[in-house]
């Protein structure tokens, strides 16, 4: 009789520690990381250490650590150009924190989208937040989610606070309610142009240049900008303002790719986000023109004969 069920016996332990292990599998998520830090110190490396401390089975990637020094903007930009490609349950950690040891308040936010970005809140959650949506955002209680034996160090909070939590909460150590308490006061937005159409003539602002080639990507989208008509091959009146100050202004061939017009020309043309955008063919537009980004910087565009 013992010998009888002891297969069954087998079996259920078996099954019991396949669908345990699938459940723990399911809980540990990707983790990403972007920083303003670059990769000449070990400033990166600290933080996926802290990470491997908390689980050695955490799937780590970097975004990027090439965001300018404490260019908050940019790294809002970035992770909302990247996110929606990461899978739903993806971990986002991003430190662009110069406000690193004030008041500024430690931040984990959910998206509608079920992806989590660990920050501080300074304007980094401005672009997921358009276009993810936040359903709730959560302060971290540094009393239980902060390294042991950090409490000394108030300059590396990337590594101290964010990588931890980050790590915990894409490990299932800890569920997005255990991050701390519902953060009630509303995320800090940073303010920009945004794209609209009116009297025949598009604007947006300019919230990034594709920095390897010097081409400037604007936030008019492909909806926006086909309500001026245009059609490949045809003309448009470009103005670039910088402060209200004229930086560029100047007629573009609208086209699909970059070899339609000749070496060294201007032209305008939609990225690969299907947003309108400028270059110069075998050329850096931005070096050219001297045009920059940011949420200071607005493009109109018209279409010409």
């Amino acid at each position: 009789m013992h010998d009888l069920s002891y297969p069954r016996f087998q079996t259920f332990v078996l099954l019991f520690l396949f669908v345990a292990g699938s459940a723990a599998q399911a809980q540990r998520r990707a983790l990403v990381f972007q920083s303003d830090f670059g990769l000449k110190d070990a400033a990166v490396g600290a933080m996926k250490g802290v990470a491997f401390g908390v689980s050695s089975d955490l799937a780590m990637f970097d975004l990027t650590h090439e965001i300018p020094p404490f260019d908050v903007w940019q790294a809002s930009y970035r992770l909302g150009q990247a996110a929606a490609y990461w899978p739903k349950g993806t971990v986002f950690v991003s430190i662009i924190d110069p406000g690193v040891g004030s008041s500024r308040r430690s931040v984990v936010a959910r998206t509608k989208t079920g992806h989590f970005i660990v920050t501080p809140d300074n304007g980094t959650l401005t672009h997921v937040g358009e276009s993810l949506g936040i359903e709730e955002v959560r302060e971290i209680d540094e009393a239980k989610n902060r390294l042991g034996n950090s409490n000394e160090s108030y300059t590396f909070h990337g590594r101290d606070v964010y990588a931890y939590t980050g790590a915990r909460l894409a490990a299932g150590v800890i569920a997005f309610e255990e991050v701390g308490p519902v953060y009630t006061g509303g995320v800090v937005v940073i303010p920009y142009q945004r794209a609209s159409f009116a009297n025949g003539e598009v604007v947006g602002g300019i919230p990034i240049l594709d920095v390897q080639y010097g081409n400037v990507w604007t936030n008019v989208d492909k909806s926006t900008f086909s309500k001026l008509g245009a059609a490949v091959g045809d003309w448009l009146q470009v103005k670039i303002t910088h402060k209200g100050k004229i930086i560029y202004h100047n007629r573009v061939r609208f086209v699909e790719t970059f070899a339609t017009v000749e070496k060294g020309k201007d032209l305008g043309y939609l990225n690969s986000l299907l947003n309108f955008s400028l270059a110069v063919n075998l050329g850096n537009f931005s070096e050219t023109h001297h045009v920059m980004s940011g949420s200071d910087w607005a493009i109109s565009i018209r279409k010409v004969k």
